[in-house]
Order: structure tokens, then C-alpha cells, then sequence
């Protein structure tokens, strides 16, 4: 059963200004294993986060570092939640999510849906 949907769109090219004029957003914002990416993808980390935020109804306290993007052996995005990003889920009872995003010159846009 559907929980919560959510949707971003990032501008990749105001991501890449903000992390190049503050570069410890990219430490606030960011797992270790995101870091290492291009702006493009990083686009789609961020929009993939506040997608999974707003799936779950955006309540307070959500670490973004708690939300992790990573890919399966076939390239499809999987996310992996954990501390607060996990609790919030828990109380809802998420059992799985399902990641969608898309990319374009400017743009990237990620859409989430949070199941129980």
C-alpha cells in the first residue's frame, strides 16, 4: 500500500554554484558515498532526498545524510534510509521505497514512493 509520494526538481547548475561558494554544504548534505560524484548525480541525490521527505510528509528533524542514493547491479536508484530518516519511516511503516530520476541539461527531477 502507497504511503507517501513525493517529487523534486534541483537545478544542477545552481547545485554546482552553492557547492562551490559553501564546499561544507557538500559535508551536510551528502553520505561519504555520494560525495565522490559529479554535480550532475549529486543533482539527483539531492532531488531523490527531498522526494523521500516529502513522502514522508516532511516532519522535522530529517538528517539529509540519512538518506543515502546508491544503484543496483542493474543501474536502477535504491535508497537506503537510516537514523532519522529510518525513524520517520518506521512510525509510518515503510516497508520498501521505489526511486525514479531523470536528468536533463538543466534539470533533474526525482520522484519517491514510500510503501507499507
Amino acid at each position: 500500500m502507497i504511503a507517501g509520494i513525493g517529487i523534486d526538481v534541483t537545478d544542477i547548475s545552481r547545485l554546482d554554484q552553492a557547492l562551490a561558494r559553501t564546499p561544507a554544504l557538500a559535508v551536510r548534505l551528502f553520505a561519504d558515498s555520494e560525495r565522490t560524484r559529479p554535480t550532475r548525480a549529486l543533482a539527483g541525490c539531492f532531488a531523490v532526498k527531498e522526494a523521500a521527505a516529502k513522502a514522508l510528509g516532511a516532519p522535522a528533524g530529517l538528517r539529509w545524510t540519512d538518506a543515502v542514493l546508491d544503484h543496483d547491479s542493474a543501474g536502477r536508484p535504491v535508497l537506503t534510509v537510516l537514523g532519522t530518516v529510518a525513524a520517520a519511516a518506521g512510525r509510518l511503516g515503510i516497508t520498501s521505497w521505489h526511486v525514479s530520476i531523470s536528468h536533463d541539461r538543466g534539470p533533474c527531477v526525482a520522484m519517491v514512493v514510500a510503501e507499507r
